[in-house]
């Protein structure tokens, strides 16, 4: 089956229409504090990005995070590590892929050697037994990637459902799901298909649960949590591609509470 890009084709459409609708107004001239602040927040679609954060807020609110909580409060604390575990082990393909075209062989074996043993050893992914053993995982993505090859990540961007994001991710995210995931173009069929979906909905909420406690603070203490979200989203990104850049090989996988 040949992977369908018209999801992606959908959002941008949907990205540049918002685009067109609402845009930022830049601060006067004459007050040179704003502008500096305006150039290092890089979000002139600031309007439009708040709508979307404010819709995937009420989304989250009636829909995600209470299969997050009840996903933390039914399964118990071993099968949530192991249900986390087999989605990051089924993610190693593209981490892989995304470490080979970084020109990081370093990284390409480590995750090569926790893809072996875990999907063996480990049960198919279920225990982590590569990380007991001295080899921890790392991110990589096709985002990333780009980052290593120079590609700047361009203005702040708040998607729908996807969260915060810039063009250089969001191009990144496509290639990753549509093109590099093989799990997303082997095979066919209705049951291929249902098990595709089950693994999308499954690695929403197990990450939501991951963050379930810190994001409920960050609302409740931040003046402004979007503004928050933006600041920390664009930190956590830098770290993750500077860790790329520098060859590191990662640090032990987060396990869920």
């Amino acid at each position: 089956m040949r992977p369908s890009f018209r999801p992606l084709l959908l959002t941008l459409a949907l990205l540049a229409s918002a685009a067109l609708a609402g845009c930022a107004t830049p601060p006067p001239a004459d007050d040179p504090d704003a502008i500096a602040e305006f150039k290092e927040n890089n979000d002139p679609l600031e309007p439009t990005n708040r709508f979307f954060y404010q819709v995937n807020d009420a989304l989250d609110t009636v829909l995600l995070k209470p299969l997050a909580i009840g996903y933390r409060g039914l399964l118990p604390a071993p099968l949530l590590t192991g249900v986390h575990n087999a989605l990051s082990n089924l993610g190693a393909p593209v981490v892989l892929a995304n470490d080979v075209m970084q020109g990081k062989p370093q990284r390409a074996g480590h995750t090569l050697t926790r893809f072996v043993i875990n999907s063996t050893i480990g049960v198919g992914g279920l225990i982590d037994v590569a990380t007991d053993l001295g080899w921890p995982g790392h991110d990589a993505d096709f985002g990333m990637t780009l980052a290593v090859w120079g590609v700047p990540d361009g203005v702040f961007l708040f998607l729908p459902v996807l969260g915060p994001s810039n063009p250089r991710d969001a191009v990144g995210f496509g290639v990753d799901t549509f093109g590099l995931d093989p799990w997303g173009w082997v095979g066919k069929g209705v049951t291929v298909s249902d098990l595709r979906l089950t693994r999308t909905g499954v690695s929403a909420v197990d990450t939501r649960a991951g963050f379930l406690d810190d994001l409920d603070k960050l609302k409740a203490q931040a003046l402004d949590p979007y503004a928050t979200i933006r600041s920390l989203s664009r930190q956590f990104r830098a770290g993750k591609i500077e860790d790329a850049r520098g060859d590191v090989t990662g640090t032990a996988v987060k396990k869920s509470p």
